[in-house]
């Protein structure tokens, strides 16, 4: 029997690399070789497959990654370091991120989970840059952060996680 973490895996990998229309009880079904009464056992319905989706994703990129870094005893600059190079460690999540903001354009609901992880991991940053004490704005300096990821992840052609290192060592010297 295929458990439900592997049905939302299983969803995330067709939405990173073939997009929102991808994720189809066909296409899930095929993948991992079960029938559909596995499907409808996890999630009900496609609505309910989407909301376990868009939790799921929420919990795995976001709320995992911050509870990683706050379980640290560590200073705010340390934290934030770690948890640039968390985020920058898988190349593969960039794509993810992308089709989550595309399909985030055209759904309601996940527009709506779009919101919540973006505020979450804008409030992070923003906590984690006010504990480092520098001549900047902590606010507008943790927005500057996430939207180079963001920025990193939509040009093309996609700028690479060795290159994208180098602009946030680069950004990390503002608040030395």
């Amino acid at each position: 029997m295929v458990t439900r973490i592997e049905w939302l895996d299983a969803g995330l990998e067709l939405l990173a690399t073939e997009g929102a229309p991808a994720i189809t009880i066909e296409r899930l079904t095929d993948q991992l070789g079960v029938t559909k009464g596995s499907y409808y056992h996890h999630f009900g319905s496609a609505g309910g497959f989407k909301a376990a989706l868009m939790e799921y994703f929420e919990a795995q990129f976001t709320t995992r990654l911050i509870d990683t870094i706050d379980a640290e005893n560590a200073k705010p600059r340390a934290k934030l370091e770690h948890l640039l190079r968390l985020v920058l460690a898988d190349p593969d999540n960039a794509a993810l991120e992308i089709a989550v903001r595309a399909w985030a354009l055209q759904d309601p609901d996940v527009r709506a989970t779009q919101e919540r992880v973006d505020a979450a991991r804008t409030a992070y940053l923003k906590e984690l840059c006010r504990g480092v004490g520098a001549d900047v704005d902590p606010d507008r300096y943790a927005q500057l952060l996430y939207l180079i990821l963001i920025g990193a992840e939509q040009v093309l052609p996609p700028i690479g996680r060795a290159e994208l290192r180098e602009i946030y060592n680069l950004t990390l010297r503002l608040i030395d």
